[in-house]
């Protein structure tokens, strides 16, 4: 049973790994393969086959699965349009600075005859309108003229199971796609939404029923009261968000510094409803109801003739851990959590004996079965990570017990328990180090002191407390909730100190799977029994895991990657032994831009944590909107922009340079100069950011990259008359995004690409690039590639120049191609 469901678990993976999924007729085939192999007995052979059934049957059911979800789908020549729609809103709405985001199940169209899909994502702005981006954000524009409740109030307002008539726009799943970056697109497909959208300004929009009854919109209204309680309890509260998360599981509002201090700490699993808080509170109902039962409530009823405690007991657990899991929102740890207590509770009903891996397993089987892309999230290898190396380094290990002529002193049981305490953390601290490294690039070296103190607070004190105060009237609940909010705001100044340490974390290149494979081999070892030889000798499999160093391109060579930011720009350069970063993609939100949502994640997988140069071009948010961010979290040794010495970028940088069309320097062999403003143009007010654009030649190995900015015909023509036999190039990076305004026919003819990027947002309200411009780099024989079809785009220029496409590179099912 336990080698079938693992390999289920590693078909369900497998599938993930694929480009294209397979027909019904193969499905069928190897499932009907694997179903005949379950029968075969021969020792070995059989495991290895009852293995390979699994592996078939997982592989065809997630192909199943993804089917039917892909098979709802806008058509393409549907986005866009203005569609009126019924139906009710789905999930807890999260509200931001601009407006509210939430799930719409459609009930119906209505108007006209177009076919959309049943789940939507949809976010509703007030003063704005927006065109939802590849990362879910909204490019801000200025609002439509509102009509009506659209502009309103109303628009904060929509509640979980309200029924409501709203005017959309729709576009089909899409998300930025980057090495090592969060894939947008699989997410919503997990989440069953198949379309994302904004509402429109119209009178049609209103509430039509006030709530809609159905078990999923019970759960989730009542997730909004409790939030809301909690809000009003902690109104302007730094840390409200983080009793949010602990009481209904909704993370959204806890901002990004905080999660930054939580995961340099190691504490960010207790910041959300675990496993952890689940069994404890489960088990402190079971423990109450079944004191009570064996007591039979104080009454002469003999309850525990009936039915034994101990059933009892893990019935009351099961249904608080299913209580507390819908309140979570159903992640992958709380799932895992109850299906677990789930087995065990039906083994002690049926008067089985649960073993301990056959109980983990059943959770992995189900958790998979219901959900198939649950493997693709850090969750889910974490969540079952920890609980197999906990029962590999404590089941069946030798404990001190009491006898019935010698029992244990208290004192001596309250050693045992820090004892077995301590060894618990240490085998999950050590044995988790080679996922960390494989998910996060990073492991936590004050994670175990972090963890002795935040586990005992927030799963024992501040979560029942959270708990508590969230269903007392409210003249209780605030000095109960605000006692745990003073409780967790003393936690997290201890975790900002445990932060701020020097070595707090250690950061490393994300390893290559072979090598993680043998950084787990000797991590298995060390953790093994007491008498295993030479124990100690599998942290040598650590020192090339923990040792690495980021890639680079050898002397005299260049790699350039060319992030899919969405509508904007950003390129990281390297050399043998530098790295410059030119430009820094766009401003999503108050809180989301291009440098944390695409660059941070990138830099930190590759373990770059320093750059020697950085280039804004010009103060367009599409270029500098992840600049701070960049400067807030690494060294950054000199920038070089046209922004004037009061810009709050320029005020950021250690040391800041003008742009000026003259500058060069030299690095490990590539050749690097500046094109392009004159340092005249800085007294000229009258001329608008891109005219300033930043403009660089690149030239490595006699082969030559330019770098355009937004530079617009008049700097084109202004370039080709006084540094025309300069501008030749093998790459360029399209002008201003292939705007109308640029890529002149002269200029194209002067640079003579062989290739041209377009770094554009997908479904971009400027319509770039313009058909006419892009027809233009055709008709003169350039190849184009463009971020929001590619994706990232790596080119090498090492004796020639190779361009690679990330979704080329890594095809996946779920790209829409």
């Amino acid at each position: 049973m336990r080698t079938a469901i693992l390999g289920f678990a590693a078909g369900a993976a497998w599938l993930q790994m694929q480009a294209d999924l397979p027909e019904w007729p193969v499905i069928a085939f190897g499932m009907l393969l694997a179903l005949a192999g379950c029968w075969l007995r021969d020792g070995w052979l059989r495991t290895a086959l009852v293995f390979a059934a699994g592996l078939l049957l997982g592989f065809g059911w997630a192909a199943m699965q993804a089917r039917g979800a892909l098979a709802d789908q806008l058509d393409k020549a549907d986005e866009g349009r203005d569609i009126t729609l019924v139906g009710t809103i789905a999930n807890l709405p999260f509200r931001f600075s601009d407006g509210v985001r939430f799930n719409f199940a459609v009930e119906r169209v209505v108007g006209a005859d177009v076919h959309v899909p049943a789940n939507l994502s949809l976010a509703w702005y007030a003063n704005w309108r927006g065109a939802v981006t590849e990362a879910g954000e909204a490019s801000r524009q200025p609002a439509d003229s509102m009509t009506g409740i659209a502009a309103g109030s109303a628009f904060g307002e929509v509640q979980p199971g309200e029924r409501w008539q709203l005017a959309v726009r729709l576009q089909r799943p899409h998300g930025n796609a980057n090495p090592y970056g969060f894939d947008y697109e699989v997410w919503l497909l997990e989440q069953g939404l198949r379309a994302t959208g904004y509402v429109r300004p119209s009178a049609a929009n209103r509430r039509l029923d006030s709530f809609v009854l159905s078990f999923g919109h019970v759960v989730e209204r009542c997730r909004a009261v409790l939030r809301d309680r909690i809000q009003r309890a902690l109104a302007g509260k730094e840390y409200a968000g983080v009793i949010v998360a602990l009481v209904v599981g909704d993370q959204r509002g806890i901002p990004q510094s905080d999660w930054k201090v939580f995961n340099r700490t190691g504490i960010g699993h207790l910041i959300s409803i675990s496993g952890l808080h689940i069994t404890m509170v489960a088990g402190l109902f079971s423990l109450a109801v079944s004191a009570l039962w064996r007591r039979s409530f104080f009454t002469s009823w003999q309850l525990p003739l009936i039915l034994p405690a101990q059933k009892v007991a893990a019935l009351t657990g099961a249904s608080v851990a299913l209580l507390y899991v819908l309140l979570a929102g159903f992640g992958v740890p709380a799932q895992r959590t109850l299906y677990m207590l789930a087995v065990v509770a039906i083994a002690l009903w049926l008067d089985r004996i649960a073993c301990v891996s056959y109980v983990l397993c059943a959770a992995l089987g189900v958790v998979v079965l219901l959900d198939p892309w649950a493997v693709l999230w850090p969750g889910f290898w974490l969540s079952f990570g920890a609980v197999a190396v906990i029962l590999y380094a404590t089941v069946g290990r030798t404990v001190v017990r009491a006898t019935k002529d010698a029992p244990l002193p208290r004192h001596r049981r309250l050693w045992e328990a820090l004892r077995l305490g301590a060894n618990t953390q240490y085998a999950v601290t050590m044995g988790l180090v080679p996922l960390s490294m494989l998910l996060f690039a990073q492991v936590s070296l004050v994670s175990p002191l972090a963890n002795a103190v935040a586990i005992p607070l927030v799963s024992l004190v501040v979560t029942p407390m959270s708990l508590v105060g969230s269903v007392l009237p409210m003249s209780l609940a605030v000095p109960v909730l605000g006692l745990a909010h003073f409780i967790v705001q003393l936690l997290a100044a201890c975790l900002h100190w445990f932060s701020g340490l020097p070595f707090a974390v250690w950061a490393a290149p994300t390893p290559p799977f072979w090598l993680f494979c043998w950084a787990l081999f000797g991590t298995v070892w060390m953790l093994a029994p007491r008498g295993w030889p030479v124990r100690w000798l599998g942290l040598a499999t650590w020192i090339p895991l923990l040792a690495a160093t980021p890639t680079h391109p050898r002397e005299g060579a260049m790699r350039v990657t060319a992030f899919d930011v969405g509508q904007g720009m950003a390129l990281l350069i390297e050399t043998s032994g530098h790295r410059l970063l030119y430009d820094t993609g766009p401003l999503y939100s108050d809180v989301s831009n291009g440098g944390n949502r695409v660059i941070l994640p990138y830099l930190g997988a590759r373990g770059i944590v320093t750059l020697d140069g950085m280039i804004v071009t010009h103060s367009d948010s599409d270029h500098s909107g992840g600049a701070l961010a960049v400067l807030a979290a690494m060294p950054v040794d000199w920038l070089l922009s046209s922004l004037p010495p009061e810009h709050a970028i320029v005020r950021a940088a250690r040391q800041h340079h003008h742009c000026t069309a003259g500058q060069h320097w030299d690095w490990d062999g590539v050749r690097f100069e500046m094109l392009h403003p004159l340092q005249v143009s800085y007294a000229d007010a009258t001329l608008k950011p891109n005219a300033r654009g930043c403009t660089l030649k690149i030239t490595a190995g006699g082969k030559s990259l330019l770098l355009a900015a937004d530079i617009e015909a008049p700097q084109e023509a202004a370039l080709l008359q006084r540094a025309a036999a300069g501008l030749g190039a093998d790459v360029l990076l399209a002008p201003h995004h292939g705007s109308g305004t640029s890529s002149t026919p002269a200029f194209l003819l002067a640079v003579h690409p062989r290739l041209a990027v377009f770094q554009v947002g997908y479904r971009n309200r400027y319509h770039h690039p313009k058909p006419e411009v892009y027809a233009r780099y055709a008709a003169l024989g350039i190849q184009r590639l463009r971020t929001d079809e590619s994706g990232a785009v790596t080119l090498d220029f090492d004796g020639g120049v190779q361009a690679a496409a990330f979704r080329s590179l890594q095809p996946r099912y779920w790209y829409g191609r």
